[in-house]
Order: C-alpha cells, then structure tokens, then sequence
C-alpha cells in the first residue's frame, strides 16, 4: 500500500540542482538511482517536471523547441536523482551541436549503471512519431526499463484520448523494456500528476530495497 503521506512529503521538498552536463565526463558519481524524462522537444516535458513539483522554476519552460540542451541533475531529497534529459527531434541548434547532444544522450542511456527508470512523454495530441519509436528501440536494446506518459490531454475530447490511449497500450507491447502501464497527465489541469508520483515514488523505494517491483 502506498504511504500517500510520504509521497506528499518528497514532492513537496525543493530537488537540489546537481549540474548540467554536455560531456560524459562530467557526469556526477554513481550513487543513488537515477529517474529520467525524455521526450521530443516541446512535448512539455520541463511543465510536467515543474508541476510535480508544485515549482514553476525547477525546469524551465519555453515555446521554443530545444530549450533543454544539456542533462540537468537534480537530487531529491536522499532518496533519487532525477535527470531532465534534452528534447529529442527539433531543436534551433547547428547540425553538428544536435548531432553532439543526441550522441551524448544516447551514451548515457546505454551506459549510466544507476539509471532505473525512464520516462518517455508522448503529446497525446500526435501519439508515437519517428524519434520516440527510435528512442524506445534504442531503450529495448539496452534493456532500459521505461514508461510511456501522455501529456497534453486536455486537449482532446474523451472519444480521441480513449482512442489514442488505445493505440499506444497496443504498440507498446511489442517493445521488452517498456512497462505496460501508460500514464494520462495534463500539467495545465494537474491530471494524473499524483500518479506520475506515485509511479515515481514506487520505482525509488523499490529500487533502494525498501519495496518489491
């Protein structure tokens, strides 16, 4: 059973920036476990993350795709570390830069022996495109546990979120390393937010023996 007191109690606490890292070398020690969100640029990754939080300023927010152009490190509280990841897909960047971040993000996933979970943000409004396939594909070869969650949901009427829900429950169960369970979130209405908790929550004590898979 969920302790729903401890949870309010770590997402109400302030994460401590770690760093920002454009090299596999400076990447922080290998200590707790580390929780990642992914997701193509502008699929609201950064107003979930701050919404998790109840912040408006832990990750920032933009209208421009990219923003997000290094992994941030956050420590929250002694229990996890959660690693804002660059936006896949779209960036106002050089060719040679975007092609730099994408090789940085890809040694990482398939390297960093501390990362338990990742968290793919799918815009509900589009479903899977090209770049997520890819990123799950890459995820599945590294046997890299990840979770699928929605996001923009209040954007659809119930029949087409129902629909595209569908379709993504699906197309997941042909990827190993993906878990079954899609999250619905909308951070502008804090739709599913307790449960991105939750999820988050459980994976972390898991993780530090405190609870089973």
């Amino acid at each position: 059973m969920l302790d729903e007191q401890a949870i309010r109690k770590l997402f109400s606490s302030s994460p401590q920036f770690l760093r920002g890292v454009n090299a596999l070398s400076d990447l922080p020690p290998v200590d707790l476990p580390e929780i990642a969100f992914a997701g193509r640029s502008n699929v609201g990754k950064s107003s979930l993350i701050n919404a998790l939080f109840n912040r408006s300023d832990l990750a920032r927010t933009s209208n421009t795709p990219g923003r997000t152009q290094q992994l941030n490190f956050f420590q929250v509280q002694d229990l996890f570390i959660l690693v804002d990841l660059p936006g896949y897909g779209y960036a106002q960047a050089s060719k040679k830069v975007i092609n730099s971040w994408n090789n940085l993000l890809r040694m990482y996933l398939k390297g960093r022996p501390t990362l338990k979970r990742v968290y793919i943000l799918i815009d509900s409004r589009h479903g899977f495109k090209t770049n997520d396939l890819e990123m799950m594909k890459m995820l599945d070869e590294a046997a890299v546990s990840y979770q699928v969650i929605l996001t923009k949901t209040d954007q659809l009427n119930t029949v087409l979120l129902s629909s595209v829900y569908d379709k993504v429950v699906r197309d997941l169960g042909k990827h190993p390393a993906a878990h079954p369970d899609v999250l619905v979130t909308s951070s502008r209405e804090r739709q599913g937010i307790e449960e991105v908790q939750a999820a988050i929550y459980t994976q972390s004590i898991s993780r530090c023996g405190m609870a089973d898979e």
